[in-house]
């Protein structure tokens, strides 16, 4: 699809923050110089050519009583189509991709705190007929939120949800209420002028004391953002890589935090290691093509002071999962 400068401008500002207020349409439309039915139609027309896949929240994990991880296998490929089928079933696997490695099968993992996540993963591993695989739950973020800046204008620029919000990384108390608003709000926005009342009304809440809420959860750090979710093929983002390096533990923290840096990086994490996976600090890497996603690798190395031979890379070969989990709490 070929995007006009508006549905341009509309991207940059959707994927930073939607606007959690009554009007919403009407808040984008003064930004992009249309009316409030036009910025809905604007939308809809972008999600039915598979730009924009959802606009929803993105929550912490962790504050809800959730921990995740990422998984590595390595399946034969015709075991493939039987384990893609797994993955797509489970409701707690958000992100599964083909990489071009032996280690091809990668999938992101959550599951409320009480459980045992070594144990799942062992039981996936079983039912994926797996040939070998890694648990690698993240120690430390330094970057999280896919931002893909698609317009000329430097003014969109997210206020929150391209770098982590400072909060502790821990479960909070939440109010019955802060539960109602949680488990509402985790749905595709509904495509009408006034989306937030029809989230409101199931829970006999006046519009405004839902938004409120909204505005706390935010606060608190327990929502990252609230926000459109982009198809970054769609936008000529179709060289993405998973690179990771075996830093010294001393480094990590420097390192980390240069490559966090970087624009092109959407996610950055210092990760558990083990016998079969040495490396330790991943990114998360978008460019239009392999050899300038190759190129970025080599500058972001020097930056950060990495040894690039003590990395690899992990190309996107095929998306066989990307969603966000509908948390209960």
């Amino acid at each position: 699809m070929k995007l006009s400068d508006i549905d341009r401008i509309l991207l940059d500002i959707i994927q930073a923050e939607f606007p959690l207020s009554r009007d919403p349409f009407a808040d984008l439309g003064r930004n992009i110089g249309t009316g409030d039915t036009e910025a809905v139609q604007q939308i809809e027309r972008l999600k039915n050519a598979g730009v924009i896949r959802m606009i929803g929240p993105v929550f912490n994990p962790r504050m809800l009583g959730y921990q995740t991880t990422l998984v590595a296998m390595k399946v034969r490929p015709d075991h493939l189509d039987e384990a893609a089928e797994v993955i797509a079933a489970h409701p707690l696997v958000s992100h599964c991709y083909l990489r071009d490695h032996d280690f091809n099968f990668w999938f992101t993992l959550a599951l409320p705190i009480k459980d045992d996540m070594d144990n799942e993963v062992l039981k996936l591993d079983s039912m994926l007929r797996a040939d070998a695989t890694v648990n690698l739950p993240a120690i430390k973020m330094f970057k999280i939120g896919a931002y893909f800046r698609v317009g000329a204008g430097k003014n969109q620029a997210p206020k929150r949800g391209r770098y982590p919000i400072s909060t502790p990384d821990r479960h909070v108390s939440l109010s019955p209420t802060d539960r109602q608003v949680i488990n509402e709000l985790q749905q595709d926005l509904p495509l009408t002028l006034q989306p937030y009342d029809f989230m409101s009304n199931p829970l006999s809440m006046n519009v405004d004391e839902f938004l409120g809420l909204c505005h706390s959860l935010i606060k608190r750090g327990i929502m990252r953002r609230y926000s459109a979710s982009v198809n970054h093929n769609s936008i000529g983002l179709a060289a993405n890589a998973m690179t990771c390096w075996q830093v010294h533990t001393d480094s990590i923290e420097k390192a980390g935090k240069k490559i966090a840096e970087f624009p092109e990086v959407s996610h950055c994490y210092q990760r558990r290691t083990g016998t079969l996976w040495p490396y330790n600090l991943f990114a998360m890497i978008h460019a239009d093509t392999k050899e300038n996603c190759q190129a970025l690798v080599h500058q972001i190395s020097l930056k950060a002071g990495l040894n690039q031979t003590n990395s690899v890379m992990l190309f996107s070969a095929k998306e066989l999962k990307k969603t966000r989990i509908r948390y209960q709490v």
